[in-house]
Formats: C-alpha cells, structure tokens, sequence
C-alpha cells in the first residue's frame, strides 16, 4: 500500500455518545480532554502516512482512545508514543502505525482496524498490540452483550503471536471475554497481557481532567505493563 492510499481517518464515523456530550457541555475537564480527540486523530492519521513506506520492523497498534493518547498531553505522550521512545533508546526502533480510533469496540476493531492491517501486510518481525473494550462496557446493554462474542472474533484474527490486554475487570461478561483471550493464548496464537494483576494499583493522579482517560503519568504506568510482554514478543 502506497502512503497515498491510506484513506483511513483513525476514526470510528460514530460520534460521541450522549454521556459524553451531556458531560462535556456542563464539565470544563471532560471538554478540554475531548476537545483533542479531532487534533489528536489526525495527528495519528499523518503519522501513519508519514511512516507507512519507510523500511524496517512496523508496530500496528490496534484499539480505542487510550491508544490514541486522549487525555495525555500530547498525541505521541500516550503509552505507545512513550513505549516507542523506550525501545528505540534499546535499540528498537519500530514503525508505528497507530491504526486505533476514539470510541472504538471490540467490533470495531475486527471491522475496520484488522482490515487494513491485512491491507498493509504483515512482515516478519512485525508487532501487533490490542488495547480495547471499556467503550463496550460503557457502552450500554446490547454492546455488553455482544463483547464476549467480539472478543472470540478478534483473536481468531488478530495475527499471530499479536499482544492482546484483557480488560481489567474480573467478572461478569469481561471474564467471559478474557476468556476467548486465555484460551488463544493458551495454544500460542496470541500473547496475553493480564491487565487483571498488572497496572497502577492506585489512579490517583494519574487520570486527565475528565477523571477518565489517564494523564502522561497514567499512560507511562500503562507503558509499564506493556513494555515487558512487548520486549518478549521482539525478541
């Protein structure tokens, strides 16, 4: 695929939900954080353009808004931004293709984002990460219901060996798809990072204005949890 070819706007074409524009016309905090969203979209949406022909090891990251950075400080200060920096001080410098969209589900991901990813192409030495769901858990009744099954059709997917985080709850219909992840990553197809043990214990003070997206600290011990699992998967 040609740089010029990358139509894809690291958006789901769905707006945000009634909470969030009822919560960001009263709350100060939860504007300011989504009034990055759009800049921080295309920013990505440059990025991909400006690196997708450049030779090397390429790092698809797959998922919602927490992949995009929104509430950091910057586009490229989310965990991926800062877990890129670390590698490349170590000597791995990959080529990120941030494919992730703010609001993104499950479904989305197996829809729009994976797509293009086969689009791309898959090289050796390539990673692959998903970080995904609490717009599903969020998201009212029917896509709870549907995120077990999302989940089932997004390691079947997903390529080999790709890193893909649990959600961090324990029960309920986010144990049913962790599930599909334990059981892909049981037979090797997919590398489970257990977002259940591994993360900040507290999130205090590392969340943005909006108290939900995390700040560049947040994002930083979300880098944490990745970086060790990550490092394996390049190794």
């Amino acid at each position: 695929m040609r740089p010029a070819d990358l139509d894809y706007d690291n958006r789901t074409g769905r707006g945000p939900g009634r909470v969030v524009r009822t919560a960001a016309a009263v709350l100060p905090g939860v504007a300011r954080v989504w009034d990055r969203v759009e800049p921080y979209a295309d920013a990505w949406h440059a990025h991909n353009r400006a690196v997708l022909g450049r030779p090397g090891r390429r790092w698809f990251v797959l998922g919602d808004s927490m992949s995009q950075g929104v509430g950091a400080s910057r586009h490229d200060r989310g965990w991926v931004g800062q877990l890129a920096r670390r590698l490349a001080a170590d000597g791995l410098e990959l080529q990120v293709l941030n494919l992730s969209a703010t609001g993104a589900r499950a479904d989305d991901v197996v829809a729009q984002q994976l797509p293009l990813v086969e689009r791309i192409g898959v090289r050796e030495g390539d990673l692959t990460t998903v970080l995904v769901g609490s717009n599903d858990l969020y998201g009212g009744r029917a896509a709870r219901r549907r995120l077990p099954a999302a989940y089932a059709a997004l390691v079947a997917g997903v390529p080999p060996g790709t890193v893909v985080a649990t959600l961090p709850r324990a029960h309920g219909v986010a144990s049913r798809a962790n599930a599909h992840v334990e059981e892909a990553a049981a037979v090797g197809r997919v590398r489970l990072l257990d977002l259940r043990t591994l993360g900040p214990d507290s999130w205090r003070g590392l969340l943005a204005s909006d108290l939900f997206h995390p700040n560049d600290a947040g994002y930083a011990a979300i880098a944490d949890a990745f970086e060790p699992t990550v490092r394996r998967a390049l190794a």
